[in-house]
C-alpha cells in the first residue's frame, strides 16, 4: 500500500509540474465485499494516462470517464459519488454484482496544490508520516500532524464530510537474522507496503549486502541487544531467522515480554519445543508460549526462502487483517 501510495502521488506530482491537468479519485469509505477498499486513490489525465486503482472493474472504467469528461468540459472541480455493488440498488449503481458499496470522492487538482502534493511525496520518500484530509473544499495535508486511526471518515451529507488518513507505513516487521530466508522475505514484506528493518549480529553477511529491501538494516554485538531496538507495538511484527538454536533463544529471550501484534520464529516444531522447555525451565521468558507462532507460517508445505517468506507474509497478513469478533 505505502509503495502504491508513494507512486500515485508522484504520477500526480509530475503532471502538476508539466502543468497537465488531473483528476484524484478516491475512496473516503467501503462497506462489504467492495472491491475498492478506504484509502485506495488513482489519478487520470485528460489524455488517459492514469495511476492506481480506487477498485477496478465496470465501477472504475466508469468514474475515469466521468473524471475525464470533467477535465475535458472544465465544468466540475470536485464532486461525491457513491457507488453500490447490486443491479438491484434503486440508484448510484455502479455497474458491478459483487455485493458491498463504495464513496469515491474526485477533486481536479489545482496548480497551487503542486507544494501540498510535494510535501507528501517528501513524506513518503523519507518514510515518515502526516494527515491527509478531504472534504468537500478540496484535499490538504499536514506533515507535522499524525492522526491514531489510520481512517476517520464522519458524513452528514455530500457537501458536509471530513474524511482523515495518516499517510506513510502503517505497519512495521522487525526481521532478526539476515539470512536467506530474511532476503526473500524482505522483499515481500516491502512490496507489501511494510517499513523493513533488519537485525543481524554479522556486518559483513553477503546475503544482508544484497538486501536492498530493507528500509534500515542494524548491527548489533549480540541478539541480546535487540529488545532495544523493537519497541511495544499494536502495527509491530516480530520474525525471528537468526543462524542457530543458541541465537535463536537469546532472541526470544530478548523479545518475549513485548506488547506485540505478531511474534514468530523460524525453524523445526522439535527444536522450537525443546527451546521453549529449555527457557521455561530456566525461568528466562513468560507465557510466551502462548502467542509465539512456531513453527512460523502458514502450512503450506514450504522449501524454498521464496515459499517460506511466502507463508509467514501470508501468516502475518491473517494477523492483521483479522476482523474484530
Amino acid at each position: 500500500m505505502m509503495h502504491k501510495q508513494r507512486l500515485l502521488w508522484q504520477f500526480i506530482e509530475r503532471q502538476l509540474t508539466l502543468a497537465e491537468p488531473v483528476v484524484l479519485l478516491y475512496v473516503l469509505e467501503s462497506i462489504g465485499s467492495s472491491p475498492g477498499r478506504q484509502g485506495f486513490g488513482m489519478a487520470v489525465t485528460a489524455s488517459g494516462n492514469m495511476c492506481g486503482s480506487i477498485g477496478g472493474g465496470m465501477m472504475e472504467h466508469k468514474l475515469v470517464e466521468v473524471a475525464k469528461h470533467h477535465l475535458a468540459t472544465g465544468t466540475t472541480t470536485q464532486a461525491y459519488y457513491q457507488q453500490i455493488h447490486d443491479k438491484a440498488a434503486a440508484k448510484n449503481q455502479s455497474g458491478m454484482i459483487c455485493s458491498g458499496e463504495q464513496s469515491v470522492y474526485m477533486y481536479k487538482l489545482q496548480p497551487c496544490d503542486l507544494i501540498m502534493v510535494s510535501q507528501i511525496v517528501n513524506t513518503l520518500q523519507q518514510h515518515k508520516h502526516g494527515r491527509l484530509t478531504i472534504t468537500p473544499k478540496g484535499i490538504a495535508f499536514d506533515a507535522t500532524s499524525m492522526p491514531q486511526a489510520q481512517y476517520l471518515f464522519e458524513f452528514d451529507s455530500e457537501d458536509n464530510f471530513v474524511f482523515t488518513e495518516k499517510i506513510g507505513h502503517q505497519n512495521k516487521v522487525f526481521i532478526v537474522g539476515g539470512g536467506h530466508c530474511a532476503l526473500a522475505f524482505s522483499e515481500l514484506m516491502h512490496k507489501l507496503g511494510f517499513y523493513v528493518q533488519v537485525i543481524e549480529e554479522r556486518p559483513h553477511l553477503n546475503t544482508l549486502q544484497q538486501n536492498h529491501f530493507a528500509h534500515e538494516i542494524a548491527i548489533v554485538n549480540q541478539y541480546s541487544e535487540i529488545g532495544s531496538l523493537i519497541p511495544d507495538g499494536s502495527n509491530h511484527y516480530v520474525v525471528l531467522m537468526t543462524f542457530g538454536y543458541r541465537t535463536d533463544a537469546v532472541a526470544l529471550q530478548a523479545v518475549s515480554y513485548k506488547q506485540l501484534a505478531y511474534l514468530g520464529m523460524l525453524g523445526s516444531k522439535n527444536k522450537i519445543m525443546r527451546l521453549l522447555n529449555e527457557l521455561e525451565a530456566d525461568g528466562l521468558i513468560g507465557n510466551v508460549r502462548n502467542y509465539l507462532r512456531a513453527p512460523i507460517g502458514l502450512p503450506i508445505y514450504s522449501q524454498t526462502p521464496e515459499e517460506i517468506a511466502v507463508s509467514i507474509a501470508a501468516e502475518i497478513i491473517l494477523v492483521k487483517n483479522k476482523q474484530p469478533n
